[in-house]
């Protein structure tokens, strides 16, 4: 029986393939926070649930699995590589066993909810797996700046794709999954979702968690001081309908960046600036600023610090990824900002070299503007991985000035 089990299971892989080009020919479909909202706390059906995802999950793991297929060969054959597509192509199958099944029998339901925390959990080391595919392949091939862009367009592509699958199997899990107790720090949460988050708090959290991490290094933090202001209701809190772990994870990456940056700019000093933050909700937008003294950068750098291939840490072991999340993969920055484009909002950087840095941290201020923003794989997407890059039509200063005696007319 246990043989006829494998057998199957590899009959049904040798199909995914297939079922990759057919769901990759439909286009995902986005939802507003308003309606991960309104389905979790007015209709909050099981059955709904599974008829949508069991549709919807197929669609955007296919879409995004048929741009892993794009990457450079050298690539692709990496150990690490081969095995995040090894996760997808299971998931993929897992989800599928569902789709002729019966919705309304109460045990297929109940199973599918298994299925999703399972393929929840097997996805867990994606990021820092993926990391180390790319290290692998930089380390043996070296990276020329085409490979660099295409390799920048779909890590930003591939990780917005696991945010959005996430967020459908967390929802899912947390307002079906048996066994799960509400969070005390979020106790009117619908699924990952609060819909009044209170966004000091959020920041405050985050600051405290950064501070024992710089303790921990420099056996001193700078303080922090916030300034809140509510221009729609004068007075009150600022609260957003938002998912807080995705603010906490946004704040958080910028306080570990901006406390490293101000005790290496100030270990002579006993006492260190601190680091100011603005909480600012208008009619249309959240924005928080975090501003540190921490030296800045150059100008020119502020891009790189948005490079998967860039960090000015050493790279950590993957099994010890998690005691310190993604610290020296270089990936903090570039997936904050993906969090934050993911409902409509952005992460952006000013710098003030030889003082400090502005963080910018916009969110949409009404749920109903806060919309997925997913990656679609159309002829477009499949012409950016294919194309040769034209030479810029802009002059690039060289670094060496030029042999005047070799130019001809």
């Amino acid at each position: 029986m246990r043989l006829l089990t494998v057998l199957w299971k590899n009959v049904s892989l040798e199909n995914i393939p297939r079922q990759v080009d057919f769901y990759s020919k439909f286009s995902p479909s986005p939802l507003s926070m308003k309606q991960f909202l309104d389905f979790g706390s007015e209709n909050a059906c099981e059955k709904a649930s599974f008829l949508f995802l069991r549709q919807e999950l197929p669609v955007r793991l296919a879409n995004i699995m048929k741009e892993i297929s794009l990457l450079p060969d050298n690539l692709l054959k990496t150990t690490s590589v081969q095995l995040v597509q090894s996760w997808y192509m299971q998931s993929l199958q897992d989800i599928l066993e569902f789709k002729e099944k019966d919705s309304d029998n109460p045990e297929t339901v109940r199973n599918f909810t298994d299925t999703l925390i399972t393929v929840r959990n097997r996805h867990n080391d994606v990021v820092p797996t993926m990391a180390q595919g790319v290290i692998e392949y930089r380390d043996c091939f070296g990276v020329d700046p085409v490979t660099s862009q295409n390799v920048q367009y779909f890590l930003d592509r591939f990780y917005m794709s696991r945010i959005s699958i996430r967020m459908l199997l967390n929802q899912h899990t947390l307002l079906f999954g048996e066994k799960v107790e509400a969070n005390p720090a979020h106790p009117k949460q619908i699924g990952s979702i609060d819909p009044n988050c209170n966004v000091v708090e959020v920041i405050e959290d985050a600051y405290e968690n950064a501070k024992r991490l710089c303790d921990l290094y420099y056996m001193s933090s700078p303080n922090l001081e916030i300034e809140e202001s509510n221009a729609k209701s004068r007075g009150q809190p600022v609260q957003v309908v938002y998912v807080p772990s995705h603010l906490y994870h946004m704040v958080f990456e910028l306080f570990k960046n901006s406390m490293r940056a101000t005790m290496e700019n100030h270990l002579d000093k006993n006492d260190h600036p601190p680091v100011r933050v603005n909480v600012t909700l208008g009619n249309e937008d959240l924005t928080v600023k975090i501003s540190d003294r921490g030296g800045g950068v150059p100008l020119r750098k502020v891009d790189l610090l948005f490079n998967y291939m860039y960090s000015t840490a050493p790279y950590p072991r993957v099994e010890n990824a998690r005691a310190a999340p993604l610290a020296g993969f270089g990936y903090g920055l570039p997936i904050s900002r993906l969090y934050a484009r993911y409902f409509q909002g952005d992460l952006k950087l000013y710098t003030l070299e030889g003082y400090g840095m502005d963080a910018l941290i916009y969110i949409k201020a009404l749920s109903t503007d806060s919309v997925e923003r997913l990656p679609v794989y159309n002829k477009s997407a499949w012409k950016h991985y294919k194309m040769n890059h034209e030479a810029d039509d802009w002059c690039v200063p060289s670094s060496e000035p030029k042999d005047m005696t070799t130019f001809r007319s």
